[in-house]
C-alpha cells in the first residue's frame, strides 16, 4: 500500500458508490474490532468461532465484501487490517477467510 493509498484509502473502496463505501468502513470498522477483541482464530471451535476455529462475524464480512467488491475488495481490507493491527493478524485473517471467494493467502 502506497503512502497515498494510506492517506486517501486504497483504490477499490474510493471507487465505490457512496452508500457502499461507508458500508465497506463500517466493515472494516467491524473488522478490527473484532481482530482487537477476539482474534480471527480460536483454538477451539464455541461462541463466535466456527467448527474450523474461524470467526463467524469475519467470515460473514469476507463474504460480504466479496460480494460488494470481490477479491480486490477483500484485498483492500487486508491491508487496513495489517496496517491497523499488524502483519500476525492479517495472517490470522488470512486462514479465516480461506474459501471465500477463492480467497488464497
Amino acid at each position: 500500500m502506497s503512502i497515498l493509498d494510506s492517506i486517501f484509502g486504497h483504490p477499490a473502496i474510493r471507487s465505490l458508490p457512496p452508500e457502499q463505501r461507508k458500508e465497506v468502513n463500517r466493515l472494516l470498522a467491524d473488522l478490527v474490532k473484532i481482530g482487537q477483541l477476539d482474534d480471527f482464530l480460536s483454538v477451539q471451535p464455541g461462541g463466535q468461532f466456527d467448527i474450523r476455529c474461524h470467526h463467524v462475524g469475519a467470515r460473514r464480512i469476507g463474504q460480504r465484501l466479496h460480494q460488494i467488491g470481490g477479491l480486490e475488495l477483500m484485498r483492500a481490507a487486508h491491508a487496513h487490517i495489517k496496517r491497523k493491527l499488524k502483519p500476525v493478524m492479517a495472517e490470522h485473517l488470512d486462514y479465516c477467510w480461506q474459501d471465500i471467494g477463492g480467497w488464497q493467502p
